[in-house]
């Protein structure tokens, strides 16, 4: 049986963030990582329950933390056991993006043996993003 996603008939992830300010995380993710919005269910009081985002095509959601779930931020947490791995063109541009954005570089852009360009950045609300490319190997 073939498992297909929702919109383009293949397999593909799809991170879903918690987060405390779904607004505040959207806006950053569009500064920072040229996200776009596609769509968002807000709450009565005006703030955002869930952000549906795309960078480059590559979709993601934010959604708020809410009480007596097991869904809880890096803020609730205090830190994160994973990282998003976001691959792009030119990570050291990125990470700059994404710092004067309000993210905090916690690994500075660097080439390492394994063929990779990478540097961490740490969001407003606690998420790592390691941002990254494939490089040629300097053995090839």
């Amino acid at each position: 049986m073939k498992k297909e996603s929702t919109e383009t008939g293949r397999t593909f992830f799809a991170p879903h963030l918690t987060v405390r300010n779904v607004l505040a995380e959207m806006e950053f993710c569009k500064a920072a990582f040229g996200a776009v919005e596609l769509r968002r269910f807000s709450n009565p009081d005006g703030s955002v329950h869930v952000g549906e985002l795309s960078i480059d095509g590559a979709l993601f959601h934010l959604h708020e933390e809410m009480p007596n779930s097991n869904e809880m931020s890096p803020e609730t947490l205090r830190g994160t056991t994973s990282a998003i791995g976001l691959f792009v063109p030119d990570p050291a541009d990125t990470v700059r993006k994404a710092v004067a954005a309000g993210g905090c570089e916690t690994n500075p852009v660097k080439d390492y043996d394994y063929g990779y360009r990478q540097g961490t950045v740490k969001d407003p609300a606690g998420h790592v993003w390691l941002i990254q490319k494939k490089i040629e190997s300097k053995d090839a």
